[in-house]
């Protein structure tokens, strides 16, 4: 019998189905032959067997996983036949938490599904030059507290493509970026995730032509203490369309999406330079677009490095139909009994970072600006305890320098 380093020239680059097959063939005659390795067993073996340029093909059909995968060899690529043709099931996964977890540089996932895993999907840490494309992830039981965090999770990681995505049923977020840079999210769907796509204390993202639509929150931008990577800034999210985004929260109790409400199309929270155009907002039952301090939650911070206040937010260019009918937030329900009106398309929680004698360090068209685009507008004055909200929104009126768009190594596609 060869040794198992031989056989990696053997079952390099070949579909996974004939792989058992494959090893065992490659007894000598008079010696026993070892049993036929199943499905994932020959899937495990490619993976740690794995050397630069390898690809891993994952026939058509629905293969049963009971434990986690994972990748830790640089310039591999795992591909299927489609995200509906080549499914990886972990419906009956036994160890492990991830579906698939990589730490790899160079890495290429595409063309296939992970359902119902324990806990993520898909993750990958610490690794540069990600491309994910026309990958599903999904929990097929429907919104439910007991599925799985993320759905596609790279977090701590560098030069990150995702297209053509589909996430589902995520208890967290359905596509989630965090602690990372350079990143470009396009062309994808999330449905029925706590948050659709978020992008977490990053810097440095487009996200655009993507479909989000019942989460509870469609989009989110979020900055958060106590985490190795913080300052996230420089995202733009454009020509996304954003609708009916209302499905009730059903994060596990304790996590930070869990204060999300329901109805949220998208939500901006203690991030700076971002620009939000192009976007097609629909009936989201809260409020279209929200832009909070971290403050807003009444949570303490115990970390002296984190900044809780947003910063030069630009919202200009968008459009706007229904929402704001049925808040699903103490202030905004208070705020709909007085006025009698569906809350405005941009609320703004109205805190300001204090300078050393108290007053307001910037003014609050730096915080905020408003540009184009025939918005309504409210500002809650939370830090008040929402005493006074103002719908005057000419303070904010202005124009801001655009942000630059995110280009890839090797990427073509990229958006102006």
């Amino acid at each position: 019998m060869p040794s198992r380093n031989s056989l990696r020239s053997t079952i390099r680059h070949i579909t996974i189905g004939t792989a058992s097959a494959l090893i065992v063939a490659s007894c000598a005659p008079d010696q026993p032959a070892l049993p036929e390795l199943s499905f994932e067993e020959a899937l495990q073996e490619k993976l740690i067997m794995a050397q630069p340029g390898d690809v891993i093909e994952i026939p058509a059909g629905v293969h049963e996983m009971t434990r986690s995968l994972s990748l830790n060899a640089p310039g591999v690529t795992i591909r299927g036949e489609g995200m509906d043709v080549s499914i990886l099931s972990f419906k009956n996964q036994a160890q492990g938490a991830e579906g698939l977890l990589v730490n790899a540089n160079d890495f290429v996932l595409e063309d296939l599904a992970l359902e119902d895993t324990v806990g993520d999907a898909l993750k990958i840490n610490q690794s540069e030059n990600v491309v994910i494309r026309n990958v599903r992830t999904e929990w097929t039981g429907g919104p439910l507290t007991t599925n799985g965090a993320y759905g596609i999770y790279p977090v701590q990681s560098k030069n990150i493509l995702i297209e053509g995505a589909v996430a589902i049923g995520a208890s967290d977020a359905g596509i989630y970026v965090g602690q990372s840079s350079q990143i470009i999210v396009r062309n994808s769907r999330a449905e029925y995730n706590v948050a659709g796509i978020e992008i977490e204390n990053s810097t440095y993202a487009d996200v655009y032509d993507n479909v989000a639509t019942n989460n509870t929150g469609g989009i989110l931008v979020f900055d958060l203490p106590n985490l190795p990577v913080q300052g996230g800034r420089n995202t733009r999210v454009f020509n996304n369309d954003i609708v009916n985004n209302n499905v009730d929260n059903f994060a596990p109790e304790g996590n930070i999406v869990g204060t999300v409400p329901a109805g949220t199309g998208l939500m901006v929270l203690a991030n700076d330079s971002i620009e939000i155009f192009g976007n097609r907002f629909v009936d989201n039952q809260t409020t279209n677009v929200m832009i909070v301090s971290y403050l807003i939650n009444g949570l303490p911070i115990d970390d002296p490095n984190y900044d809780p206040f947003p910063e030069a937010i630009y919202i200009h260019d968008n459009s706007f139909e229904g929402g704001g009918d049925s808040p699903d937030s103490e202030p905004l329900v208070a705020l709909q009994a007085a006025t009698g009106q569906p809350i405005p398309d941009v609320v703004w929680g109205g805190a300001i970072l204090p300078d050393a004698n108290g007053e307001p360090s910037k003014t609050p068209a730096e915080i905020l600006c408003l540009g184009e685009g025939g918005m309504s507008f409210v500002n809650l004055d939370a830090m008040n305890g929402f005493a006074a909200p103002s719908f005057d929104s000419a303070p904010h009126l202005c124009e801001q320098p655009r942000l630059s768009k995110i280009v890839l190594p090797g990427d073509v596609g990229s958006a102006e």
